[in-house]
């Protein structure tokens, strides 16, 4: 799961529109993915006296830690000219204060979350409120609408406009149905359940770590493969026929991290010639029953990167994976593909991409996708 975090944003000197819409463009390439961005509104400062602040706040997806966050955004801040000094109250180009963090309470030296002021801040309440969420705050259990009419802050804070959001323009739910396919240690299923949150989809995760057959057959293959990729085909129909059928009125579309045809490319390379056979008469039947994907999305990597992921996740039964059997797999996958001239294929190089750590990576992923919108 990604941290859920909102951020406070504010500018009072230069072109404040612009030091706000920059802040959010870099917030998206740097920091996290930007969700949900407020309306801007206009209001006094607050503590001092200078120009009016412009203010916003925007909700994030991130990987980071609530500590990685705040560095980021102080590099932000300084790279938009804010400079800083002793005083707690001042005019600057840029502000950005981590307002909660997955709804909890941090009390350390440098951060406090909630903040601290944020009940006494209409600037913030307001635009927090925009956000849509069903926020309560962790500390004083009230939520957005009684803070607001708690609050004893008498300043005028007006609505300017709209702001545009960085994935405005995104719109995934124009596929019913994505499946994320890869080798073994791809980052399939990583990829699949961040655009689920990212996207509000609903998701299907491939339930392979309560095969019993797995761990058996990484010790001795030619025994174990047919049960084994037996029992996955017949949990992946059940998986597959019921949750594809599910309509689920709350989400948008449907992201799965597999598709059913792996189980023909993995038995295809586990099994003998007559196991294969009657394997594939049973597929075949139970192939024509199933929906096929709006978009297939292949992650490539290349072996060696995928004998180091699989390296670090450490499950003890992987650890007989050798790189032949995976060169195996992805040249089954590489032929699935070029006889399917029916398939909404995407294809995404990942072997020097890491888009869990770099934000850039997976906004590439993103743009990959959208491609293939019809």
């Amino acid at each position: 799961m990604q941290n859920q975090v909102i951020l406070s944003i504010g500018s009072n000197i230069g072109d404040r529109l612009q030091n706000i819409e920059k802040s959010i463009e870099m917030l998206h390439l740097q920091v996290g993915t930007v969700i949900k961005v407020s309306g801007l509104y206009e209001s006094a400062s607050w503590g001092f006296s200078s120009e009016n602040f412009y203010n916003c706040t925007v909700l994030i997806h991130s990987q980071k830690s609530a500590k990685q966050i705040l560095s980021a955004i102080q590099k932000i801040e300084k790279t938009l000219g804010r400079v800083k000094t002793t005083a707690n109250y001042e005019a600057r180009t840029i502000d950005i204060d981590i307002v909660d963090f997955n709804n909890g309470i941090i009390d350390s030296k440098n951060l406090q979350i909630p903040h601290l002021q944020m009940q006494h801040r209409l600037f913030v309440l307001l635009p927090l409120k925009d956000l849509g969420l069903d926020y309560l705050h962790p500390i004083l259990n009230k939520k957005i609408n009684d803070l607001i009419l708690d609050c004893e802050d008498i300043s005028d804070c007006k609505f300017i406009s709209k702001l545009h959001s960085p994935f405005d323009d995104v719109r995934l739910n124009q596929f019913n149905y994505i499946a994320i396919e890869g080798n073994i240690g791809a980052g399939k299923t990583t990829l699949a359940s961040k655009i689920a949150e990212d996207f509000n989809a609903k998701i299907i995760l491939e339930g392979f770590a309560d095969n019993p057959f797995l761990p058996k057959f990484y010790k001795d293959q030619s025994r174990y493969a047919f049960p084994l990729e037996m029992s996955f085909l017949a949990d992946r129909y059940q998986q597959l026929s019921g949750d594809l059928a599910q309509f689920d009125l709350f989400k948008d579309f449907i992201v799965a991290d597999y598709h059913i045809f792996k189980s023909l490319i993995f038995a295809k390379v586990t099994l003998q010639s007559d196991e294969f056979r009657l394997y594939k008469t049973l597929f075949d039947i139970i192939y024509k029953e199933m929906p096929k994907p709006d978009l297939y999305v292949y992650l490539y990597q290349n072996t060696a990167r995928l004998l180091q992921n699989i390296k670090l996740r450490g499950r003890s039964f992987e650890k007989e994976i050798h790189a032949e059997y995976l060169d195996k797999i992805n040249n089954g996958y590489l032929d699935y593909i070029k006889s399917q001239a029916n398939l909404n294929v995407l294809i995404i190089d990942v072997s020097d991409r890491d888009f869990v750590k770099n934000q850039s990576d997976y906004l590439y992923i993103i743009d990959q996708i959208k491609s293939k919108i019809p």
